[in-house]
């Protein structure tokens, strides 16, 4: 295991800069499967970008008046930012309840969740027909501070800040700062408890947005408690996220990741599965509530119908079952398989509340085009590759530096 840090921010101006550049040299190998086809994919997800800000966000897109928001939004942002709920669930477990047996995993999902709001964050430039535009929510200009959009433009950046200053130490670390390591050390119990705050707020903001789509979504899909399902559903799809990003971590990077960590990882797994399954009973519960209230038993046999109930038997009922089933009995494997089909089944739902379920009366129905999908997959592609290259190089995974832990 790797235990060779840097002082590099003790030196000179020169040698820090000298010591940035030999870390922008790849570490392993280059000619990977995944880099292979990764790098074509990212490329040519770079030229439409390029090409979408030249000609417009109707040269790449399907989008129309009608339906001005598609994969972009409902995918990258709406999607993703539930994906990145576990960095805020994992710091309330670990810092506020003080459950230890979390602690090692929380840097890694804290970076995760902090390159997913950078990059969605940065997906939403995308969607904007006028992109320069964006500073309006920070500065006030011809922007109503009342509207929900505010609330959210304001939520994400704060919440970047605060995961920000939550995952310095690695940085600090990485630099052998000492003395910015101990200053950002003290700060991070605030930033916590700050990003918490913001994340229950925007996490349940996102799903404020359509509230005011009432004629636009589809019955099963449309209801006044829409914020607190994407708050709820945002638990179990961020803990099942770091189910399945932390089992894939630990075959790619293996050799970083001490032995007392690799033996608590099953541990850890079982606990998050347990946590998975209480919070997806909630909300199953709460979507029966909610359809019952609402009487839509004559859509229930209807496609959409059909739709919806594959939603909830096939992706909430049926991984809720198995979380349940694989704590009871230890099993690992049906552990990963819930989180699978969880992660899954949030896609769908979201995007059946963004697109398939939005404006689904229409004759001429919203489908994304090919390079829609190409440039989601090559910002999903890019996270991925910086991801890779923190990991390797920062104290993510593997232990701090032993002046880093020394309690003075």
């Amino acid at each position: 295991m790797n235990t060779n840090y840097p002082i590099a921010i003790d030196h000179d101006g020169k040698s820090i800069w000298k010591f940035l550049l030999s870390e922008m040299n790849p570490k392993g190998k280059f000619l990977t499967p995944f880099n292979i086809i990764s790098i074509p994919i990212m490329l040519l997800g770079l030229g439409l970008i390029v090409y979408r800000f030249i000609y417009g966000i109707g040269s790449i897109t399907n989008l129309t008046q009608d339906t001005p928001w598609g994969l972009w939004i409902g995918f990258d942002v709406v999607t993703g930012v539930a994906f990145a709920g576990g960095a805020y669930v994992l710091t309330f477990m670990v810092y506020i309840l003080n459950m230890q047996k979390y602690h090692s995993i929380v840097r890694v999902t804290v970076l995760n969740g902090f390159l997913a709001y950078v990059f969605y964050a940065g997906a939403l430039l995308l969607d904007l027909g006028r992109p320069w535009h964006v500073i309006n929510p920070i500065i006030g200009n011809g922007f109503g501070v009342s509207s929900v959009l505010f609330l959210v433009a304001w939520h994400f950046l704060l919440y970047m800040i605060a995961q920000l200053i939550e995952f310095s130490p690695a940085i600090a670390e990485w630099l052998g700062a000492r003395r910015a390591h101990k200053i950002l050390s003290g700060m991070t119990i605030a930033a916590v408890i700050f990003g918490i705050t913001l994340s229950t707020l925007h996490q349940s903001g996102l799903g404020a947005l359509y509230l005011m789509a009432k004629d636009k979504i589809h019955p099963l899909w449309y209801s006044e408690f829409i914020p607190i399902m994407f708050f709820v559903s945002s638990i179990f799809a961020g803990l099942s996220m770091v189910i399945f990003e932390g089992s894939i971590s630990h075959r790619v990077f293996f050799s970083q990741i001490s032995e007392k960590n690799h033996k608590s990882q099953n541990t850890i797994i079982h606990g998050l599965a347990k946590i998975c399954a209480g919070t997806m009973f909630a909300y199953f519960f709460l979507k029966m509530l909610v359809f019952i209230h609402e009487q839509h038993w004559d859509l229930l046999n209807t496609p959409m119908g059909y739709w919806f109930m594959l939603e909830m038997l096939g992706f909430v009922l049926l991984p809720m079952i198995l979380f349940f089933y694989s704590y009871r009995t230890n099993s690992i494997l049906m552990v990963k398989v819930a989180a699978i089909l969880t992660m899954l089944g949030v896609i769908l739902n979201r995007l059946n509340v963004t697109v398939i379920g939005f404006r689904w009366d229409m004759a001429i129905r919203y489908v994304p085009s090919w390079m829609e999908f190409v440039v989601t997959m090559a910002v999903i592609f890019t996270e991925i590759w910086i991801f890779r290259w923190v990991i390797n190089r920062m104290p993510v995974l593997r232990d701090s530096p032993s002046w880093a832990t020394e309690k003075e």
